[in-house]
């Protein structure tokens, strides 16, 4: 699974974000399921940055948003996120894909 975490950081807080987001992978990169992860910055827009992380399954993915060490030092970074979904479910030949509809929590 893919998940995409973008942000809209102005120019004066890049150095700080930077730090930020680099401590947040690593909370996340110490969790159980974590496939790999990078941090971007758009090419065009330099106050678009992106989180990017590939997990096992959502499971993991979830796990680790409510350990301990992630709410410490990933949280507050991540909800600065810009509000879209942000976990994908990766498409590879052959494989079955979820149903098209958003997932209910009621």
């Amino acid at each position: 699974m893919l998940v995409v975490n973008r942000f809209r950081v102005p120019a004066d807080r890049a150095d700080s974000f930077r730090g930020d987001v680099e401590t947040a992978r690593e909370a996340l990169a110490a969790c159980a399921g974590y496939a790999g992860g990078e941090i971007g910055r758009n090419v065009d827009d330099p106050e678009l940055w992106v989180l990017s992380t590939r997990w096992d399954n959502v499971g993991s993915y979830r796990r680790a948003l409510s350990s301990y060490d992630v709410k410490l030092r990933a949280v507050a970074t991540l909800s600065q996120a810009i509000e879209e979904p942000s976990a994908y479910e990766r498409v590879e030949p052959d494989t079955a894909l979820n149903i098209e509809s958003p997932r209910s929590i009621g």
